[in-house]
């Protein structure tokens, strides 16, 4: 192997958020700090936007719906547009933006501390919030996914957020593009077992489909 192939698929695997590139070489990804909201936007674009259509797909008009922080949760949004009569409370400045673009959507933004950096809103306040409704479905996005279905994120606010979300959905849909699975973070959210759907871009590990099956946990590979 030439050092041109290495540096090619170091690139590659940088790219798509699967190690980090430092100065005279690389390493697995952070377990305690999430990367840059403006990398995040672009790795693994396309496929965030096949996974958002399938998510859309089944999503019925009229619904009421959570949507988290993350970017695949803002290109889920952005695939909502067309939707008729939605109701929607979120956490994430960018998804109230994008969905006021459509007039028939009715929106709730949830209150408590701004994180500048990616329009996500946390904290107790944004959890006493969420505790107040009760919706058909709970659009989610997370960090990693460990081989046993732990969810895991990296701060703490933000996944009291999410499992306030989980608690107060009928249903809950998991969005995650495959370099979500076996990447580290610390906090823990829970389990596969507590989704209705994972929506996704590739077969996930054997183990992770064996789980789902068992659980009754639906799997939509897109693309």
């Amino acid at each position: 192997m030439t050092v041109q192939t290495i540096r090619r698929d170091v690139n590659t695997l940088d790219a798509e958020g699967r190690l980090s590139r430092y100065r005279g070489g690389a390493g697995l990804p952070s377990s305690i700090e999430n990367m840059e909201y403006e990398r995040r936007q672009v790795i693994n674009l396309a496929r965030k936007q096949s996974i958002a259509s399938a998510v859309a797909r089944d999503v019925p008009q009229g619904a009421s719906l959570f949507i988290n922080i993350g970017t695949t949760t803002e290109q889920a949004a952005r695939a909502l547009l067309a939707h008729r009569n939605l109701r929607v409370i979120t956490n994430n400045i960018n998804v109230a933006k994008i969905l006021s673009e459509n007039q028939d959507c009715s929106i709730v933004m949830a209150g408590g501390k701004v994180r500048n950096r990616d329009g996500a809103i946390t904290g107790q306040l944004a959890v006493q919030m969420f505790e107040q409704f009760r919706a058909d479905i709970g659009i989610i996005g997370v960090s990693g996914i460990d081989k046993e279905g732990g969810m895991f994120d990296y701060d703490l606010d933000e996944v009291m957020c999410t499992q306030a979300i989980i608690r107060n959905s009928r249903r809950v849909f998991l969005l995650a593009d495959h370099s979500k699975f076996g990447r580290p973070a610390m906090v823990r959210i829970g389990h596969l077992s507590q989704i209705s759907a994972l929506y996704t871009d590739a077969p996930p590990p054997e183990a992770i489909t064996t789980m789902l099956k068992e659980t009754g946990v639906a799997l939509e590979i897109s693309g």
